[in-house]
């Protein structure tokens, strides 16, 4: 099969995305809801005026365009809506055609009876392809559909008993339509039906389907936390864009009055879909815009006899080239131009501000687990785990890196399913249940990286979780816009501290408005259990202390609320209860106060101090010339700076060690130091040469070098390969320097010419550290190196770095296992909140309490 022309797949690819939310909390007609109204109205009565006026050649032409444009619609359910790409549609086409083509010549069946049937067929065959093909994404769905579409050309000409095989099925007659005969009375009828199911589009669109679905393309997580099925919702859709190609190839076959195999080839396909990008993925209007497009431009150029497909291709490539993001899109941006820009309010009016808004008071349920286990691949990331959340309280789950804190919280949410143990809510057991089941039964979630749903509007956010996963009738957009449940949402955002634009795109929300829509929308679902994950994470200090006042008052209202979270100050302030992991296993649970002072969980943040001792006979490292420095550094990711004037001295043939919580911006400052995330002020200098205006390649040629946070090996490419990539700005000598390193990592010659992406945790991390000595650093950079390794892996890699200390190369290093990397360093710097707290040698640093409370917040 040929290739798509770059521009057209762009376009395809940008159609399968997020479109973005119109600027109210409904989802407007195209380009406004009276506007499109009258347009359509209009566009229909002249339609049906030329249908019964022009001769019978551009009847034709106009009910080609009608049909196309039935499809067309069907397509932007499942396209525009939930972002699912197929172009297989011409298989329903054809099952549409062949329905009422059998139907009304071998089973004698009337036009209208064999006209829905066919509707129904290819709905069903859309049901039993959806089941199988929704269950992956991208070009593998893409694939499917294809192969779909050729098997149904296939079994049209094996049948020939049923078909006819290559001669077809001839002999069609057209039905008569309000007095109408042959191609008119199915033009008119085409553009009847046309109009009708488009006013369908907008019922669905603007309901609690229509959210749904854009909610199941933004994000299928997050759906499934509010209780959405994402399989179901998509079969729906793909079932309803397959019974509307059915539809539309119903009315095909009389308009033609004969069908062959020949006349649904995979050519007409793309061109359905063409029709849906050409509009306007997602807009009302954008279908039947790119059929009047793909259906009257030959017409157009049919003048040009022999090059009429040469100017056709090249304007449609045109088209998408201005305007990749349809007709609909491009005329929203120049209407948008010519209007005054309009400052969004909030579209009611809010509580008074001395008004308290409270959550409903009722009786809930608590959770608890017990022996909860989850193994991956043979590796143990939970054991045994057992605990009670207590209602109306906070209990958080702490511990270091890799202790298996988000795993946990995946189990008890259903996106994981525990290899052994169980959970109950209240009598409930729910371990092995879905995700959407386990919160309908009652469990919110939120998530480390916000998941909000970008095309939805702040309200609609909020008010499709109000549902707990009812969304009612296809076409009933009565619950989900009632004033109810818009009541509702604005009590619950007013709740949770949100003073924003409800009817905003919840993509254009700051970050911390992103987290708080979020609680509010876990909120919606009235739950008994509230679990979230890192919801402090890039939060100011200011932020922090409205979201602990928020979290308290949510514990108060009753309901359970379970914390993962590395800011201690923050868990130390809200917790009644603490659940400590380490490597799997309960470590200790009790107070705040308790955990603090307990020596098991102090040794597993801040390790044994024999092995503190050997680093405290090492001698500073005075009089050595300064290869690394860092000053005044300043950077983040918004408009709330990460790291806070950071000051940093690394001399030649020393190790330092960057120690803190998770969350502190040890790793956003290796980032910055290797070039992948720019600054916004300060200073970063290797051996005398400025790096702050470097790209990463750039400063990999100064001698920096990032071995990143999970090892980052290149899995498809072999050991060998991935070695000698390393080595790519320095290509002398290659065989030579990969020897050393298997010399280096005895475990890697065992493996030279296994696929990288099999070889343990263990063995990626010495693979991915080869690579980075491949390079030749000056300056080598170690971010989490021990990070989800067992402990014999861990005191094997911590040996060979003891080895390139030994050999005077310039280490700095990240781990958040505090007692081995203070064995190796010979200094060390504290870093909690984006600043340095603590500098000085190993055996200082183990000795001050700034490391203490950097890992468990302040006594």
């Amino acid at each position: 099969m040929n290739r798509l022309p770059h521009s057209i797949a762009r376009s395809l690819e940008a159609a399968a995305r997020p479109a973005a939310a119109p600027a109210s909390g409904r989802i407007k007609l195209g380009l406004g809801t009276p506007a499109a109204l009258a347009f359509s109205a209009l566009g229909l009565i002249a339609a049906i005026t030329l249908a019964l006026s022009i001769n019978s050649y551009y009847v034709f032409v106009l009910a080609g365009i009608a049909l196309v444009a039935i499809v067309g619609i069907g397509l932007n359910v499942l396209i525009g809506l939930t972002g699912q790409v197929s172009f297989g549609h011409v298989g329903f086409y054809a099952v549409g055609a062949y329905t009422v083509a059998i139907l009304t010549t071998k089973a004698g069946l009337s036009f209208w009876l064999a006209w829905p049937l066919a509707a129904v067929v290819a709905g069903a065959l859309g049901v039993l392809l959806a089941l199988p093909a929704l269950r992956v994404k991208g070009p593998y769905l893409a694939m499917i559909t294809i192969a779909f579409s050729f098997i149904i050309q296939h079994a049209i000409i094996e049948l020939r008993d049923l078909t006819g095989g290559q001669n077809g099925i001839m002999g069609l007659s057209a039905p008569a339509f309000l007095g109408l005969q042959a191609e008119r009375a199915i033009a008119v009828l085409g553009l009847v039906t046309a109009a009708v199911v488009l006013a369908a589009y907008c019922w669905l669109s603007r309901g609690s389907w229509g959210a749904a679905m854009r909610a199941v393309r933004d994000s299928e997580t997050a759906a499934e936390s509010i209780g959405l099925n994402p399989l179901v919702i998509k079969t729906v859709a793909f079932a309803l864009s397959a019974a509307l190609a059915g539809v539309a190839g119903g009315l095909f076959a009389p308009l033609s009055t004969f069908v062959t195999p020949d006349t649904f080839s995979f050519m007409q396909s793309i061109l359905f879909v063409l029709v849906v990008v050409l509009g306007g993925s997602g807009s009302i209007l954008g279908p039947v815009i790119g059929a009047v497009i793909v259906g009257a431009l030959p017409e157009l150029l049919s003048s040009l006899e022999d090059y009429r497909l040469l100017f056709f291709g090249a304007l449609l490539l045109l088209v998408l080239w201005v305007a990749p993001d349809g007709v609909t899109g491009l005329l929203g941006k120049l209407a948008a131009r010519l209007r005054k820009p309009v400052v969004c309010t909030r579209d009611a009016v809010l509580a008074d501000d001395g008004a308290e808004v409270a959550l409903p008071v009722r009786v809930r349920r608590a959770l608890a687990a017990d022996g909860l286990t989850m193994v991956f691949g043979g590796v143990r990331a939970v054991s045994d785990l057992g605990f009670e959340v207590p209602g109306g309280a906070v209990t958080s789950l702490i511990g270091p890196n890799g202790a298996g804190k988000t795993t946990a919280l995946n189990m008890l949410s259903g996106f994981y399913r525990p290899s052994a143990g169980q959970f109950t809510l209240g009598q409930i057991a729910l371990a092995g249940l879905p995700a959407f089941r386990i919160a309908r039964h009652g469990v919110a979630r939120t998530y480390q990286t916000s998941q909000l749903f970008g095309s939805l509007a702040v309200a609609d956010n909020v008010a499709l979780a109000c549902g707990r996963g009812r969304l009612g009738g296809l076409l009933s957009a009565r619950g989900f816009i009632s004033g109810e449940v818009r009541a509702r949402c604005r009590e619950l955002l007013d709740f949770c501290g949100y003073r924003g634009a409800l009817d905003i795109p919840s993509a254009d929300l700051a970050h911390v408005d992103r987290r708080l829509v979020e609680i509010a929308r876990a909120l919606a679902t009235d739950p008994d259990v509230l679990l979230l994950d890192e919801p402090a994470a890039g939060l100011s200090r200011e932020d922090k202390t409205m979201l602990a006042q928020l979290l308290t008052k949510i514990a108060e209202a009753g309901i359970s609320v379970v914390v993962v979270e590395h800011d201690m100050e923050l868990v130390m302030q809200i917790s009644r209860r603490i659940v400590v992991l380490d490597a799997g296993q309960r470590l200790a649970i009790g107070t705040a106060q308790e955990v603090q002072n307990d020596p098991a969980v102090r040794k597993a943040y801040l390790g044994d101090g024999t092995q503190q001792a050997v680093a405290a006979v090492r001698a500073a490292m005075s009089g050595a010339d300064e290869l690394l420095g860092v000053g005044e550094l300043v950077t983040g990711y918004g408009a709330e700076p990460v790291l806070h004037g950071i000051n940093l001295q690394v001399r030649q043939g020393e190790m330092i060690a960057l120690l803190g919580a998770n969350g502190a911006g040890k790793s956003t400052l290796m980032r910055s130091l290797a070039g992948l995330h720019r600054p916004v002020q300060g200073g970063i200098h290797a051996g005398g040469v400025n790096l702050m205006d470097l790209r990463a390649e750039q400063i990999v040629r100064q001698g920096v070098v990032l071995v990143p946070e999970g090892r980052q090996v290149f899995p498809e490419l072999s050991v060998l390969d991935n070695i000698r990539l390393g080595a790519f700005l320095y290509p002398q000598d290659v065989e030579a320097r990969v020897q050393e390193m298997l010399g280096r990592f005895p475990r890697l010659r065992e493996r030279l010419h296994h696929r990288a992406g099999l070889l343990s945790g263990g063995e990626q991390q010495m693979l991915a550290i080869a690579r980075g000595l491949m390079s030749r650093p000056r300056v080598l950079l170690l971010d989490e190196p021990s990070l989800g390794l067992a402990p014999k892996v861990i005191a094997e890699l911590f040996a060979a770095l003891d080895q390139l200390r030994r050999e005077n190369m310039t280490i700095v290093l990240v781990d958040q296992m505090a007692a081995l990397a203070l064995s190796l360093a010979d200094r060390a710097y504290v870093i909690e909140g984006g600043r340095v707290v603590a500098q000085g040698t190993a055996a200082e640093i183990a000795a001050n309490d700034a490391l203490a409370r950097a890992y468990l917040g302040a006594h």
